[in-house]
């Protein structure tokens, strides 16, 4: 078994709606982002390829690379899945919070699971996704910007040795 941690945070600019966990939620602003902006999927990215030693989300998916350039994060999750499944690691669960003021997440915390466990190919028990404020301190509080937080455990299911 191992574990690993992630953590992401993006500011907010004008728009009209954010993206969490591969779900769209109409927003009078938006979050500015080289790719979709979703801090939950950047989170569990980090998380997931973090407990397999497999370095993070800009390693893997620069912000320099304009092949990322607005990329749906749901894509990122898919491609994290292959990596983790080619060095012998499965996710065994995960854990997420969703930290901001607003938009409030609880309404859409259901198909954020089922798209989230559908990408990582898992079952919905698996995946848990909250939401908390910071009861109006620090840049969430202040409504700046949106952070996550998330923690995955992965199983070794073939895992190859690496130096």
């Amino acid at each position: 078994m191992r574990i690993g941690q992630g953590f992401d945070a993006h500011k907010f600019r004008a728009g009209d709606h954010v993206v969490l966990g591969g779900v769209r939620i109409p927003f009078e602003r938006g979050l500015a982002a080289h790719s979709d902006g979703d801090v939950l999927l950047h989170a569990i990215c980090d998380a997931v390829l973090g407990a397999a030693a497999l370095g993070d989300i800009g390693q893997h998916f620069p912000d320099s690379d304009q092949a990322f350039n607005g990329i749906d994060s749901r894509i990122l999750v898919r491609r994290v899945a292959e990596l983790i499944a080619e060095a012998g690691y499965r996710v065994s669960n995960l854990d997420a919070t969703v930290i901001c003021e607003r938009p409030r997440v609880a309404a859409h915390v259901s198909l954020m699971r089922q798209r989230i466990a559908s990408d990582l190919k898992l079952t919905i028990e698996q995946v848990n996704i909250k939401g908390t404020t910071t009861e109006k301190m620090g840049f969430t509080g202040r409504e700046e910007g949106i952070a996550a937080t998330a923690v995955a455990l992965l199983e070794a299911v073939n895992a190859k040795r690496r130096a």
